[in-house]
């Protein structure tokens, strides 16, 4: 008898519950960093500048279910953001799922651990600062490259 398959590839994103949704957050807390954009080419630049709401230790927000009562530019993800938000990262659940490709090796829903986007060097754990030791004047200073793309730790990195 086969295997069922998971609801993430049996579901289309429109389709699932709210349960199912949040659940799909490897906890990287990537579009938890400041963003620069540059008005021209409109590309957007990642900083290793953490919202204030961000426990740098565990990626989760401190105040999850008041997030953009207290962080007004902070991003809600929905079927609607997520046509916006095309700066998320490769590797982002959400992101894959949309494009059709599967959750990589480390995402806590495929491994059963939610230590291995920690393990597996995709999250920001360890690198980035808190918001209110940077000025703002001062984010451009704080532009990261990293996290690195899919290419760095994708299926066949493991």
């Amino acid at each position: 008898m086969a295997a069922e398959r998971p609801y993430w590839e049996t579901t289309a994103l429109a389709e699932m519950t709210p349960d199912q949704w949040e659940a799909l957050c490897d906890g990287c807390a990537r579009c938890c960093l400041h963003k620069l954009q540059d008005q021209e080419s409109g590309q957007v630049f990642l900083t290793m500048v953490a919202c204030r709401l961000l426990d740098r230790q565990t990626c989760r927000c401190t105040d999850y279910g008041r997030r953009s009562e207290k962080v007004p530019a902070c991003l809600v993800l929905s079927m609607e953001t997520l046509a916006r938000a095309d700066w998320l990262p490769e590797t982002c659940a959400y992101r894959l799922i949309s494009e059709g490709k599967d959750l990589y090796w480390w995402h806590p829903l495929v491994s059963g651990s939610a230590n291995t986007v920690h393990e597996a060097g995709v999250s920001i754990r360890g690198r980035v600062v808190p918001e209110s030791d940077v000025a703002h004047s001062d984010l451009e200073e704080r532009c990261v490259t990293w996290p690195y793309s899919a290419r760095d730790h994708g299926p066949d990195a493991e």
